[in-house]
């Protein structure tokens, strides 16, 4: 069966981004190469390019992201961020015309993780944003983070809901000079 797995950048201080959305304080770069070697397929298409990453999928077949997560690439002209990926996004209020080869559902995003979790294939990322995370808490089998040694004090937060306790192990985690940790955590 697949996992649900959120990979994702954060704070020190538990935030995935600025509070209007914004992520470019996330500056080290020396933890790169690790995340090409195991996650080629998660550097969305301009990323792909620039560092000339042609490797095949290692972890994930299918992203999974809010309209939050969605709209940065779209306001630069990015529909489809992960081409390398089946590209899945909740929101009410964006439609499948903006390009047919991404998903969008208005709906029960629990029910759709569902659905995707019982199909044959590689794992799901959840991409972001801090709200779809808490809505798919529950089918959450995996967290990996990229923790950077930086607080904001304010923004978006990795899970962001009512109050609820989930407990995670750790599994694994690498230091980088930078500061930067990948942590790996498995639900229990």
């Amino acid at each position: 069966m697949k996992k649900l797995v959120y990979y994702v950048a954060s704070t020190l201080d538990g935030y995935i981004a600025g509070p209007a959305g914004q992520y470019d304080f996330f500056t080290a770069t020396d933890h790169f190469p690790y995340l090409i070697e195991k996650f080629p397929e998660t550097f969305p298409a301009p990323a792909r390019a620039h560092f000339e990453i042609s490797a095949a999928n290692t972890r994930f077949d299918t992203v999974i992201m809010g309209r939050g997560t969605y709209e940065p690439g779209l306001k630069v002209g990015l529909t489809s961020p992960y081409p390398q990926l089946r590209q899945i996004v909740i929101s009410s209020s964006l439609s499948a015309e903006i390009d047919p080869s991404v998903e969008f559902i208005s709906s029960d995003p629990l029910k759709k993780v569902q659905e995707l979790k019982q199909e044959e294939g590689m794992d799901i990322w959840l991409c972001g944003g801090g709200k779809l995370a808490q809505q798919l808490l529950p089918e959450i089998d995996e967290l990996i983070l990229k923790l950077n040694p930086i607080v904001i004090g304010n923004g978006i937060p990795l899970f962001s809901g009512q109050f609820q306790v989930k407990p995670f192990r750790l599994i694994s985690s690498r230091s980088f000079e930078s500061g930067v940790m990948i942590l790996q955590y498995h639900k229990f």
